[in-house]
């Protein structure tokens, strides 16, 4: 979708959207038009839509209007972002090319603006690579978005907004795309690709490296499948001088579920279960693109977990890069043990002073919070605060949950140093407490269990159904009102 700032000597198309606060409909408006917005009791509610067609020269041009709700009232960016992607899905397969939006009038300033374009465009992503019967009626028709008359200072901002947009969509490219399509080796080639000539260092291990590192939970995992296993770190180093943040994704490619292996139905989502990984690759790209004053550096680790007959067993015991032991209770939980070396190792190759790690890690998570919020872990009630705000102000909304010794012990091992699961309830605080064993004293670190939000079954806002690309707004917001400030 490209978006354009119209000039004084921009063609406007026939498709123009008014944005109006609720009971805001200008009084000058056309008195029919008017009439027909109260017969359709279009107030300006936000996500309310209505369309008239006028008169224009010797045809007729089609004007809408986008309800913004009322200014000032809570979750404005949240009512600002349904009349952007309101839109979209309105007009994106209705045979118009080009959409105008209007900001006259609107009363909002350049940040509220930008939020407009942003869910405009996002909400017009769509992966239709494998999709080769659609008819015309059904393929996007929807190109290009024209701002006009948008307020002072919304272009120079949207230029941070599209860096973000590019983000989010090469994550939900990542996530979408089907389990032979990214694998762990394709998976780091693609962000090659994307990557190339930013300026982020890229780092890429594989199955030699990381058995010379001593990564016996990864490997584990991985051992299964015919794909090789991989780690991919990227560093932006947007500023000098100060201990790097890292941020850490869960990339298994597709899950079986090991030996341990998951009911056929619906076992196809498990494609999504690298979604972690792809909010980091997504997230680096943002900030690239946006050239954050940052250090950062974004860790995946890519395997995938197949039933073959070198599969992991459940009872089998392995040795994590930390020296820690694991005994393998269940293969099915798999995400903590790719995490476990993979925080071990960015530790002591970059020594960040700040982790946040990001996993489709479990069911119990979606359990307890739906599709609305991810789950929070934190050993750090800064950097929980820190996060809550960002996810308030992203819309990847956060919820925090406890942290404490009676759950650790909950998986403590009679043969090893540890179990990589606990009893049935509280299975989601088990897994962080797991994953809390591998951080190192002094550093701040924050779990994000987001297994409810990287793919949904309904349309949002921003998103259409399927992956939403979640991660992404958080952490770069984190980035700019923390690291940044």
């Amino acid at each position: 979708m490209i978006i354009q700032f119209a000039t004084a000597d921009t063609a406007l198309p026939r498709l123009v959207a008014q944005l109006v606060a609720q009971d805001g409909l200008a009084a000058d408006a056309d008195v029919l038009v008017r009439e027909a917005a109260a017969a359709a009791r279009f107030t300006g509610k936000a996500g309310q839509l209505f369309e008239a067609m006028v008169p224009a020269g010797d045809g007729v041009a089609r004007l809408a209007f986008a309800g913004i709700g009322e200014p000032g009232a809570a979750g404005r960016t949240a009512a600002l972002e349904r009349a952007g992607g309101g839109l979209t899905a309105r007009y994106l397969t209705s045979g118009e090319t080009e959409l105008a939006i209007d900001f006259a009038g609107s009363g909002l300033n350049a940040e509220e603006a930008a939020a407009v374009l942003l869910a405009a465009r996002l909400r017009a992503w769509r992966h239709d690579v494998y999709r080769t019967k659609l008819s015309d009626e059904q393929k996007p028709s929807l190109a290009k978005i024209v701002a006009v008359a948008a307020p002072e200072g919304t272009e120079t901002l949207w230029e941070t907004e599209a860096a973000i947009a590019e983000g989010v969509e090469f994550t939900r490219e990542l996530v979408t795309e089907p389990a032979n399509v990214i694998y762990p080796a394709s998976f780091v080639e693609r962000c090659k690709a994307r990557l190339e000539g930013t300026g982020i260092e890229i780092v890429v291990l594989g199955r030699d490296e990381m058995n010379a590192l001593g990564m016996g939970a990864l490997l584990g995992v991985a051992q299964g499948s015919v794909r090789e296993p991989k780690i991919i770190a990227m560093r932006w180093k947007g500023r000098a001088g100060t201990k790097p943040t890292a941020f850490v994704g869960k990339g298994v490619t597709f899950d079986t579920g090991g030996i341990s292996i998951k009911p056929a139905a619906g076992m196809e989502d498990m494609k999504w279960d690298m979604g972690g990984a792809a909010a980091v690759a997504g997230t680096m790209l943002a900030l690239a693109r946006r050239k954050a004053q940052a250090d950062v550096i974004g860790v995946c680790g890519l395997v995938e977990n197949m039933p073959d007959g070198n599969a992991q067993r459940p009872g089998d015991v392995v040795t994590t890069m930390s020296g820690q032991t694991v005994e393998v209770i269940n293969t099915d939980a798999e995400g903590r043990l790719v995490l476990c070396d993979a925080v071990t190792w960015v530790q002591k190759e970059y020594a960040p002073a700040t982790i946040i790690d990001l996993a489709t890690l479990t069911g119990a998570i979606i359990i307890s919070l739906g599709h609305e919020h991810a789950g929070m872990f934190s050993n750090d009630d800064l950097l929980a605060g820190q996060l809550d705000a960002a996810g308030k102000a992203s819309g990847d909304m956060l919820w925090r949950f406890p942290l404490g010794a009676a759950y650790d012990k909950l998986i403590d091992s009679p043969i090893a140093d540890m179990k990589n699961v606990g009893p049935r309830y509280g299975g989601s605080i088990t897994a962080a407490q797991f994953i809390q064993r591998y951080v190192d004293k002094g550093v701040a670190w924050a779990h994000l269990d987001i297994a409810g939000t990287v793919w949904v079954e309904k349309a949002g806002a921003t998103h259409d159904k399927g992956a939403t690309g979640f991660g992404v707004r958080l952490l770069d917001r984190y980035v700019r009102d923390v690291l940044e400030a």
